[in-house]
């Protein structure tokens, strides 16, 4: 008995120690090979849509050429070079030659912010995570941050100048409040601190690494954008020992999702998601990304832009879908002014999407791609290029239900879920759409969201046409795109 019961102790403890042993979670070594095995925490890759924000000091000037980013106003402003002299122009001619860019700081006052405004508007627009700057490439920081005084020998922070308020804070609170994630943006390097310009490595480890921790431990963020690597490698920055620390060590270690901008040697290669920035995406889902982009052609707020440079509703409704289509999410930006409004036309251009997602969303959140991304029509097929920073990417130009100029278009993209396969069509087809290399069940249940009941559907092979409901005007249940939901439908890779 004696031998039998040590037998079975002797089971059980193993496992018990190989239950431990499992359960126990996963550590990180401070090395990209270990660190690139992190999986992207699956709330990402469902989320599909999230609001970037542009806000600090350089929302005082609010200016910037129009095709450039406003929030680079304090380093082109200082640069001599002739394609820079437009800059200097109009800050000497309204703030005068002596005025420099930390007297704008008292000017940053956000006496209009209400965080809690901004959260509600999100949650209408869709948006299901928000990512502020924190800090970014001029230093001032939206935090009670003692390193950005401390460094910079003056108060540099939201809470020592200008506002006196916690703004990041404030902003986290009410976003969770909304349901919605919460992150950051988060600028690596800053242009003209002491410690940048004179002692890099000192900056890195008495700035940088402890200011990093401390708006982590602060504010615990689902998502971090990091920026501002290009100037070193990622070991210079100990980049992969802060990203073991936050795996391991931090709060937010299960749920945090990082970008790829962690050194000069990183971007679309290490890291977690992958990055394009006023590009068109990537072409699959082999690795999960972003695209980001302003409404127009800046981040931060830049009031030189008129009208005719901000992109319509529609067109982002269709750039949300072809990238989620292809395996990717939009992180769509504002830049609310020095007072913490947003531009109306900025909370249009979200409320217009959130009106639509409000009927089609089930065809965006929590999808994966399909066999296909997208039905093309007859014709030539225009190209799409594909990289990192500022691509041409036309979406207008590509999709439509018919030819142009003998070019094919996009005429319907395909998303999936388990148990249905979504086709979402640009713009109003007609009486009839016929969907070609589907697979669906000999009598499939064919709907569009937002309108009740099934669809007459004809299978002839691979092939499905589908009667669409007869609507007036005023039927339509969204504008610009409609959902078509197969159910156990598969879209067939072309051959």
């Amino acid at each position: 008995m004696r031998k039998i019961a040590f037998v079975l102790c002797t089971l059980w403890l193993g496992c018990a120690a190989g239950f431990s042993q499992a359960a126990s979670p996963v550590r990180y070594e401070p090395n990209w090979a270990s660190l690139d095995q992190r999986p992207t925490p699956q709330w990402f890759l469902d989320a599909k849509f999230g609001v970037f924000i542009h806000w600090g000091v350089y929302s005082v000037p609010a200016w910037g050429v129009v095709g450039q980013y406003s929030e680079w106003y304090w380093r082109r402003i200082t640069e001599t070079s002739a394609k820079q002299a437009p800059w200097r122009e109009f800050h000497q001619k309204n703030y005068g030659e002596t005025f420099n860019y930390a007297e704008f700081a008292p000017h940053f006052r956000a006496e209009l912010y209400d965080a809690k405004q901004w959260a509600d508007l999100f949650a209408r627009a869709g948006v299901k995570y928000v990512v502020p700057t924190s800090k970014h490439h001029d230093g001032f920081a939206m935090w009670p941050s003692a390193e950005a005084d401390k460094t910079w020998g003056r108060p540099w922070n939201a809470v020592s100048n200008g506002p006196r308020r916690d703004l990041l804070g404030e902003l986290a609170e009410a976003t969770r409040a909304a349901g919605l994630k919460f992150g950051f943006y988060y600028s690596l390097y800053e242009w003209f601190n002491p410690l940048w310009l004179h002692d890099r490595p000192r900056y890195v480890k008495e700035h940088m690494t402890p200011q990093f921790k401390d708006v982590v431990a602060r504010y615990k963020p689902a998502i971090i954008f990091s920026d501002g690597e290009w100037d070193l490698p990622s070991k210079d920055w100990h980049s992969e020992e802060l990203l073991a620390w936050l795996f391991n060590e931090s709060a937010c270690r299960a749920e945090v999702v990082i970008n790829d901008r962690w050194g000069k040697d990183c971007r679309h290669k290490h890291g977690g998601y992958w990055t394009t920035e006023y590009a068109a995406g990537l072409q699959d889902a082999s690795h999960p990304w972003e695209e980001s982009r302003g409404m127009a052609f800046s981040y931060g707020y830049n009031r030189a832009e008129r009208i005719d440079d901000y992109k319509t509703g529609r067109e982002f409704i269709l750039v949300l879908i072809d990238l989620v289509s292809r395996g990717g999410n939009l992180l769509l930006d504002i830049g609310p002014a020095a007072d913490g409004t947003i531009p109306p036309i900025m909370e249009q251009r979200l409320l217009e999407i959130g009106d639509w997602l409000k009927v089609n969303g089930e065809a965006i959140y929590g999808t994966r791609t399909a066999g296909r991304t997208c039905q093309w029509t007859s014709g030539e097929r225009p190209k799409q290029d594909y990289g990192e920073y500022k691509v041409k990417y036309n979406l207008l130009e590509q999709v439509g239900q018919q030819p142009r100029a003998g070019k094919a278009v996009k005429q319907v993209f395909f998303t999936q879920k388990p148990g249905a396969l979504y086709a979402l069509t640009v713009g109003w087809p007609g009486p009839e759409l016929e969907l070609r290399g589907v697979r669906a069940p000999a009598n499939p249940r064919v709907t569009m969201l937002g309108v009740p009941g099934a669809l007459k559907v004809q299978v002839e092979g691979d092939r499905l046409r589908i009667t669409l409901p007869e609507l007036g005007p005023d039927g339509a249940p969204c504008r610009h795109a409609f959902t078509l939901k197969i159910e156990n439908g598969d879209a067939l890779p072309e051959r």
